[in-house]
């Protein structure tokens, strides 16, 4: 559902609503971080992102998928059901060549279910080492997925139905059974690039201290080193939030 703009006012121009007025979007996260970089890569002009936390939704779901797609599907439809809100999930990793597009869906608990970030770096170094650059090409993936209940609370009338009508290119996935009922719109961004021989950088978070985008030469700038507005220029969450951002505006948000 279109929202049409007013001749000659710019988007810079409008009237912001009223916070109490505007419709809230949940994210099904408990990550600060996560949060915080969605509302700066989504600018949201007439919604609020909020998290489960912000909401006091106890619990989280079993991500028992083997693909970050099924994953983000399991967290956006158990924070829709939960809320009765338009719930938008993330669910993202690192791909490596050499390990058969490993650690994946695993990418947080690689060095194990309490691993820290230099933990698996460390053990992502460990398993390359001695390996050239052209054998150590990998690729961060974003899959984000956005569900609505039936009654499309939050997000205006016919929301549910838009989901289910998204175009080609952000597949639908209807789902079954009671938790699986709900369409489902999907967007993914990826960026590639190479693991480091060692970190370099303390910006970002989980492997980006380690991981050279492509445009840098072997030994060059990791993502540890690059300005935020540098990283949401090219990264994948970038990327799959900028193809998620007109849908979210077509819903009211």
């Amino acid at each position: 559902m279109s929202r049409s703009r007013v001749d000659g006012e710019s988007g810079a121009d409008r009237p912001r609503l009223p916070v109490a007025d505007r419709p809230r979007l949940l994210v099904a996260t408990r990550s600060a971080h996560k949060l915080r970089e969605l509302r700066e890569l989504l600018h949201l002009e007439h919604g609020d992102l909020v998290s489960l936390d912000d909401l006091e939704i106890p619990g989280d779901p079993e991500e028992t998928g083997l693909t970050f797609r099924t994953n983000a599907a399991i967290k956006a439809r158990f924070g829709a059901w939960a809320s009765g809100l338009a719930t938008l999930a993330d669910d993202s990793g690192l791909e490596v060549d050499a390990l058969d597009g490993g650690p994946g869906v695993r990418t947080r608990r690689y060095a194990g279910e309490h691993a820290t970030d230099t933990d698996n770096n460390q053990l992502l170094l460990s398993v390359l080492a001695g390996l050239p650059p052209e054998r150590r090409g990998a690729r961060y993936v974003c899959v984000l997925a956005l569900a609505i209940p039936p009654a499309g609370a939050g997000a205006g009338a016919g929301a549910a139905e838009a989901v289910a009508g998204a175009g080609a290119a952000e597949a639908v996935d209807a789902g079954t059974g009671p938790r699986g009922s709900l369409p489902v719109v999907f967007t993914r961004g990826t960026c590639r690039g190479r693991i480091a021989t060692e970190p370099r950088g303390t910006g970002g978070f989980g492997y980006d201290p380690i991981f050279e985008p492509r445009s840098e030469p072997p030994g060059g700038r990791t993502l540890g080193l690059w300005t935020p507005a540098e990283k949401h220029a090219i990264s994948h969450r970038a990327r799959a939030a900028s193809r998620m951002a007109p849908r979210l505006a077509d819903l009211g948000f």
